[in-house]
């Protein structure tokens, strides 16, 4: 895991291979999450980029008796 520094003005560099792996570029946003003792980075994706990731999913299913309009 990569070690990052804060620099005097409360900033850090995201290490080179996480930003490839995310595809992060300059601009994007990051939402910070604190919990319990740790501090999570997570890009935030603009719903245009979840077109297409259901993509070959079975999308049948048996509702149950009670939910049935009949």
């Amino acid at each position: 895991m990569p070690a990052v520094t804060i620099s005097p003005k409360y900033q850090v560099v995201i290490p080179k291979a996480v930003r490839e792996r995310y595809s992060l570029t300059p601009g994007d946003k990051i939402e910070i999450i604190e919990l319990e003792g740790r501090i999570e980075l997570v890009p935030v994706r603009p719903a245009t980029d979840l077109k297409g990731f259901l993509k070959g999913l079975k999308n049948t299913f048996e509702r149950e008796g009670d939910r049935c309009l009949l």
